[in-house]
């Protein structure tokens, strides 16, 4: 069984697949039995969260969380990188004792700005990959619930949520991005108290945000700000989910 194949199995039990996904693995299944008991067993625990705030993820729910990571993401190097080695140093025009440190430390300060990007670069792409990974366990979870909304001025605002996880996965597609340089900004309200879960640029329509902590989490809020978003949420929402 490969990996591809394998890492369909939450998507299919939530119907989060495309039809060509599906044919693919209704027959991975018919070959498989310890994917068809996986599938039973979270088919059962799905069934058994199932209430009234349950609601069955888009068929492009998971085409649009992994179009809207690879928007963002950074791509890791293939193999690790060694930091790079110092450029030549200075040719030196002339033999002053003075010149010649004054060079010396400019080559160990161009070595530490050229390290320490190597070692930014790597952490970017490590947290990019971190962040996918911890997506896709929360959106394959088997206590997985869906809250939608839609987005005023068109589009739909999805929170895939798990206890098992204790966290939540904010999906936002909008229609078109607002006028005047203005941003979309997402906010969760926990103790009735609204925390800024980060603000769009300018012009992006999209956005996945993991949510870490349910505790006391009761709505998950879109509002329209300023470039760089707000410390407070300007009214109305353009979209307001209730979790609780």
């Amino acid at each position: 069984m490969s990996t591809e194949i394998h890492a369909l199995l939450g998507a299919y039990v939530l119907d989060a697949v495309d039809d060509v996904e599906r044919a693919r693995f209704d027959r991975h299944l018919r070959e498989c039995g310890e994917c068809r008991a996986e599938a039973d067993e979270l088919r059962e625990a799905a069934a058994r969260l199932a209430d009234g705030a349950w609601s069955a993820p888009p068929p492009s729910l998971r085409a649009n969380v992994l179009a809207a990571i690879a928007t963002t993401r950074q791509v890791a190097p293939a193999v690790p990188v060694a930091p790079r080695r110092p450029v030549a140093r200075w040719r030196l025009l002339t033999a002053a004792a003075c010149v010649a440190v004054a060079a010396a430390g400019a080559a160990t300060v161009t070595w530490v700005v050229q390290d320490q990007r190597v070692r930014d670069a790597q952490a970017a792409a490590e947290s990019a990959r971190s962040g996918e990974a911890r997506v896709r366990a929360i959106l394959t979870a088997p206590d997985l619930v869906t809250h939608q909304q839609a987005l005023a001025g068109g589009g739909r605002v999805t929170v895939a949520v798990s206890r098992l996880h204790d966290a939540g996965v904010i999906l936002m597609t909008a229609d078109t991005a607002p006028d005047d340089e203005r941003v979309y900004q997402l906010w969760t309200v926990r103790a009735r108290a609204a925390v800024s879960e980060g603000a769009l640029a300018v012009g992006q329509t999209t956005a996945v945000r993991v949510i870490e902590g349910l505790t006391g989490v009761s709505d998950v809020g879109v509002t329209v700000e300023p470039r760089g978003g707000s410390a407070a949420p300007t009214l109305p929402m353009a979209a307001d989910v209730k979790l609780a």
